[in-house]
C-alpha cells in the first residue's frame, strides 16, 4: 500500500481556460481531502507557441499535451488536465486517462463583435479547426471562412476590433470562463457536430500510483460517450488535422452517436447516426466509423 500523498502537483496549459479548468478539478481534490495540498503548474505547449498556422500545418492535437505529458513522466507532475478535445487518440500506456468531468454543453457556437446584433456577411467568419470550416460551408454558403488561432481572449480581441464578422466556438469554453452573454446562437448538434469530447475534461495520471483521491469524479455519462467519440475519431485516425466529428448522446442505457466522415480525395464528406448499448460505447464508435468511412468512399 503506497503512502497517502499530502501534496498534489496538476500540470495545465497556461491560458486562462486550461487554468481554470485546472482549478475545478483541483477544488473537487481539495473538497473532498481536505488534508491535501493541491498546486497548478503551468506551462506553454507548442501549440500555444505557434500561431501562425493551422493545426493540420504543425502536426495535430499532440502540440497541446507534449509538454504536460513530459512534466508527468518526470515526474514534476502528478496529473493533467486537458480538453478532452485537445487528447491525441493515442494515448501512452503509461500515462492513462484516469477520468472525464461531467460533460459541461457541447455545442458549437456564433459569437458576434461587441455590441453587434447582426452578421456582417462582407467580412470572414473566424474558425480554428476544418471541422467546422466544412460544416460552415453548409449552414453559410455565400460566407468566407478564414482561420483564427490563439487562446480564447485573443480570438475574441481580434473579432472586436473588427478583423471578423463573427467565430464559431465551443459553447463549454464561454460558459466556464462567464462570458456566455457574448454567444448570439447555439448550433444544434446537426448543424455542426461537434468535436469527439467537446465539453469534457479529461485528466489523465501516471501507471502504478495511487488515484485514490479522485474516486467519483468520474462521470460516467461523459465516459461512456467520450469512449464511443474517441473510438469512431481513432479508427478513422482523425487527429486535429482531419476534420472528423463525433457527439454521443446517453439516455440511460442506451447511447445515440452521430458522426461525420470526410473523404480527403475529394474533399466531399457525409454524415450518419447510430443507436445501441452503452456497455457498448467503444464498439458502437468503431462500427459507425467504418459503416460512414464505407458510404464516403464508395458514393456515386
Amino acid at each position: 500500500m503506497k503512502t497517502k500523498k499530502s501534496k498534489i502537483i496538476i500540470g495545465s496549459r497556461e491560458s486562462k481556460l486550461a487554468v481554470l479548468q485546472s482549478e475545478m478539478v483541483r477544488d473537487y481534490i481539495k473538497e473532498k481531502n481536505p488534508e491535501m495540498e493541491v498546486e497548478i503548474l503551468t506551462m506553454k505547449t507548442t501549440g500555444d507557441i505557434i500561431l501562425d498556422r493551422t493545426l493540420d500545418k504543425v502536426g495535430g492535437k499532440g502540440l497541446f499535451v507534449k509538454e504536460l505529458d513530459k512534466a508527468l513522466m518526470d515526474g514534476r507532475s502528478i496529473l493533467s488536465v486537458h480538453s478532452l478535445k485537445d487528447m491525441p487518440m493515442e494515448v501512452p500506456e503509461e500515462l492513462p486517462l484516469l477520468a472525464f468531468s461531467r460533460r459541461e454543453d457541447p455545442r458549437d457556437v456564433l459569437v458576434l463583435p461587441e455590441g453587434v446584433s447582426k452578421l456582417d456577411k462582407s467580412k470572414p467568419l473566424g474558425c480554428s479547426s476544418l471541422r467546422r470550416t466544412l460544416q460552415l460551408k453548409k449552414l453559410y454558403p455565400d460566407m468566407e471562412v478564414k482561420s483564427i488561432r490563439g487562446n480564447l481572449q485573443t480570438r475574441l480581441r481580434k473579432l472586436d476590433e473588427g478583423q471578423y464578422s463573427a467565430l464559431i466556438l465551443a459553447a463549454a469554453g464561454l460558459k466556464r470562463l462567464g462570458l456566455e452573454s457574448r454567444i448570439n446562437r447555439y448550433f444544434t448538434a446537426d448543424e455542426i457536430i461537434p468535436a469527439a469530447g467537446q465539453g469534457i475534461l479529461a485528466v489523465q495520471g501516471r501507471k502504478g500510483e495511487d488515484y485514490g483521491f479522485l474516486d467519483g469524479y468520474c462521470d460516467a455519462d461523459a465516459w461512456a460517450a467520450g469512449s464511443a467519440e474517441r473510438a469512431f475519431v481513432k479508427l478513422l485516425d482523425g487527429g486535429c488535422s482531419s476534420p472528423v466529428a463525433a457527439h454521443a448522446e446517453v439516455y440511460g442505457e442506451e447511447i445515440y452517436l452521430r458522426g461525420l466522415y470526410y473523404n480527403e480525395k475529394d474533399g466531399s464528406y457525409v454524415t450518419g447516426t447510430l443507436r445501441g448499448q452503452r456497455k457498448d460505447a467503444e464498439k458502437l464508435g468503431r462500427e459507425l466509423a467504418e459503416t460512414l468511412r464505407e458510404k464516403g468512399e464508395n458514393k456515386e
